[in-house]
């Protein structure tokens, strides 16, 4: 029975997120103020043990995203300013007119890098979330993905061998054709 309901709930949970990303591209506004019927069920839905993950259906792999490129984007930043700092710190001419640039030490050059590094990444992954056109479509990749029929193991598993076997298949056969054809030639042109 809760099994059942919680199939429900997601059902409902993807309506309507679906409904609310062609409201979004559409432009249009929701009817009527359902914003206590929505922290009623928000609360009932947050009472049930294992419901905190559910309640947030497709946006959570948006969100999970943006964190992910957010770190992303800190660690390249913070490696380019590294690297463009030690750059500049082996040209003398740099060094004679800005000594701070040796002032500190290769393993302190690179904690202040990457903390520069995660403010920059920090304040770009909030400058791509706080676009309304970037947040929708990643939303709304979020949604077709939630919609795949992925493949299970199994059926995994079996692809995988039969790509094997033919390849190991074609190996063996492109092995002897090279083999006889080598042996002809050397029959007809000699060694």
């Amino acid at each position: 029975m809760a099994k059942q309901r919680e199939s429900e709930d997601r059902e409902l949970d993807d309506s309507s997120e679906e409904e609310a990303v062609e409201r979004g591209a559409e432009g249009e506004e929701p009817e009527g103020d359902t914003s206590t019927d929505a922290d009623a069920s928000v609360r009932e839905e947050a009472e049930e043990p294992g419901r905190a993950v559910t309640m947030l259906g497709t946006a959570r792999y948006v969100h999970a995203a943006f964190f992910g490129l957010g770190v992303v984007a800190a660690f390249l930043c913070g490696k380019l300013l590294l690297a463009g700092w030690n750059l500049v710190a082996d040209w003398p001419e740099a060094v004679r007119r800005f000594p701070l640039l040796i002032e500190y030490g290769e393993e302190e050059r690179a904690t202040l890098t990457l903390l520069v590094g995660a403010v920059v990444g920090v304040l770009l992954v909030v400058w791509y979330y706080r676009k309304e056109s970037v947040r929708t479509w990643a939303n709304e990749v979020a949604l077709e993905l939630s919609r795949v029929t992925w493949p299970n193991r199994e059926t995994v598993t079996n692809g995988t061998m039969v790509v094997l076997v033919a390849s190991l298949v074609a190996t063996v056969y492109v092995t002897l054709l090279d083999r006889f054809w080598g042996y002809l030639t050397n029959l007809v042109y000699g060694a």
